[in-house]
């Protein structure tokens, strides 16, 4: 696995070795083959992002290569977008009785279009900030309703309650990260991907129970099943924040183009969408109880 997110999932930053499609070039390790030829810096072609070859410091950050800066300004834009269609949603889309049929509609609708978009910009081989943009605005409306049904009639203060725990898994996780108490390898990727899949797989499973059978489903969504998965939830969204952030370090090192600043945004806005909605569902348990 490369990522915890589809947007790197064809994308191999990762500097760890044996696990990703663009390493840099390794020096021979002791006892190992000395004739087998390491992959190389996908981006070396670009005249932007020339190692220096005596130092084997990464590429200079000039022109046309992806930094930090970068990444943090079309995240923020990227989240902007989505607080913006939440706020809109939430204002313009009444819960009230006799409005919460069309409002939850337009939810449904919103979502699965910001499904079809995140999609298509997963297959694509190069970013598109319309599809990117796209999204946010889109899973922003369907955020928004989805908050103000659980606001207005499960537990008043959700939102704010979400929003903070979101924050503070990012503050935890990044903290974390730097200072080396997370260490992202192969083991560390393989795990999550195994636990994600098996977590998506059940979630389904769960939801096609709701929708034919009526109810809460299998449950896993509800009481205290619902809050221990939720749980699960939220630390599988922390290991993606990890991943996410070894895939950002990665590409900078590596000179990435500029334009593969729009796939970290991308990556770490559906992460941080993830985190709230499981936070939400959590909070809206417990206090709907």
């Amino acid at each position: 696995m490369r990522s915890s997110n589809p947007v790197f999932s064809r994308r191999g930053f990762s500097r760890d070795t044996g696990y990703a499609g663009f390493n840099t070039a390794q020096q021979p390790q002791a006892g190992g083959n000395p004739y087998a030829q390491a992959p190389a810096n996908p981006y070396a072609t670009n005249p932007y992002a020339q190692q220096d070859t005596q130092f084997g410091a990464p590429p200079a950050a000039a022109g046309n290569v992806m930094t930090m800066d970068d990444v943090v300004t079309r995240t923020a834009i990227s989240l902007g977008l989505v607080v913006v269609g939440a706020v809109l949603a939430w204002v313009m889309l009444p819960v009230d009785a006799d409005n919460i049929r069309k409002s939850m509609g337009v939810a449904v609708a919103a979502g699965l279009v910001s499904l079809v978009l995140g999609l298509i910009q997963a297959f694509k081989r190069k970013p598109v900030p319309v599809l990117i943009l796209g999204y946010a605005a889109t899973q922003g409306v369907a955020l928004g309703v989805i908050s103000s049904i659980i606001s207005t009639y499960v537990a008043a203060g959700a939102v704010p309650q979400a929003v903070l725990g979101t924050m503070a898994v990012f503050g935890g996780v990044l903290i974390a990260y730097r200072t080396g108490l997370i260490r992202v390898n192969r083991r560390f990727q393989g795990f999550v991907a195994a636990a994600a899949i098996g977590f998506v797989l059940l979630m389904i499973t769960n939801s096609l129970f709701a929708v034919f059978g009526g109810g809460d489903g299998l449950g896993f969504r509800s009481g205290g099943l619902g809050i221990l998965f939720g749980i699960i939830g939220v630390i599988l969204g922390a290991c993606f924040l990890a991943l996410d952030f070894k895939q950002v370090e990665d590409g900078i090192a590596y000179g990435a183009p500029r334009e593969e600043s729009w796939l970290a945004a991308f990556g770490l806005t559906l992460t941080l969408v993830w985190i709230y909605r499981e936070m939400l569902n959590i909070i809206a348990i417990i206090q709907g109880d």
